[in-house]
């Protein structure tokens, strides 16, 4: 009975050793020998801040996309993006009621204060159907076409049948543009087939000899023939070398009082970037860079 109990006493003391042991072990250091560094508590990087925009509806959608992609980047960034129109992009910035102006023409003589930077060119092919004997037209001509002036083929050297015209939808981007540029004021036929989609309106074209229609310069291809306007070829050369006359930059707008926040430089120089002309041309626009 004693040796039991003293068996068990010198196991209770060996245990109360070993234990204090491996407590001062662990306090000094021994299984990561120093401090331990927290890699996850740090910055999620990159910018942040509030950027505003406002101004063409035009340039909107795109804007929308640069913005997601930088947010994408940016977690801590966040981009209100507004339209209101071009004129409201440039008192925007005038005013510095918003970081950048955006506008979806060129910058008139009289609209001063401000520092443009262009991202992207729009360009607008004038389609027709493959086997059509048109090959040019001026820019004057389309607007009689398309506005119902001109009807007829002969009356600009084709064949003696009446134009079917073709356009997008009210509220398309590439309408809208058609419209600033050619158009004008004038309204579009009544008579005109309104498509909702680029390919409707290459396959309403393509299908119809005598059709005349618009898309934008990404969606030209084989299926129909693109004008010559003003004897120009619509090609993305001679539309950056401003030599192809349905076309017009979309412009970012700034104060030019005031530098830009770092927040804005750093969306300015990702939307210059490879990256950010990559996304102008996926979404169909022509890159400046």
């Amino acid at each position: 009975m004693k040796k039991t109990l003293l068996f068990l006493l010198l196991s209770l003391f060996t245990t109360v050793i070993l234990f204090g042991c491996a407590g001062d072990d662990s306090e000094s250091g021994l299984a990561g020998d120093g401090d331990v560094e927290d890699t996850n508590a740090g910055e999620t990087g990159g910018a942040s801040g509030t950027i505003t925009m406002a101004g063409s509806t035009s340039v909107q959608p795109l804007s929308e996309e640069l913005a997601a992609a930088f947010m994408e980047q940016n977690p801590d960034a966040r981009l209100e993006v507004s339209g209101g129109g071009s004129g409201a992009g440039i008192q925007a910035a005038q005013e510095k009621t918003a970081d950048f102006g955006a506008v979806s023409r060129e910058i008139a003589d009289d609209e001063t204060g401000i520092n443009t930077y262009t991202i992207a060119i729009d360009g607008i092919a004038i389609i027709v159907h493959a086997d059509n004997s048109v090959e040019d037209l001026t820019l004057d001509q389309i607007k009689q076409i398309f506005a119902g002036e001109i009807t007829n083929w002969s009356e600009i050297g084709g064949a003696d049948e009446e134009i079917v015209v073709v356009s997008r939808e009210d509220g398309s981007g590439t309408r809208g543009a058609f419209t600033d540029i050619v158009l004008g004021d004038i309204e579009l036929i009544q008579s005109a087939l309104i498509q909702n989609s680029t390919g409707a309106v290459k396959e309403s074209v393509s299908n119809e000899v005598n059709a005349i229609g618009y898309v934008s310069l990404g969606g030209l291809d084989d299926d129909v023939k693109g004008l010559k306007v003003d004897g120009t070829d619509p090609t993305a050369e001679n539309i950056t070398s401003g030599d192809y006359p349905v076309a017009r930059p979309f412009n970012y707008v700034a104060n030019e009082d005031e530098d830009l926040s770092e927040l804005a430089q750093a969306f300015l120089n990702f939307v210059e970037s490879d990256e950010g002309q990559a996304i102008v041309e996926e979404q169909g626009f022509i890159p400046v860079n």
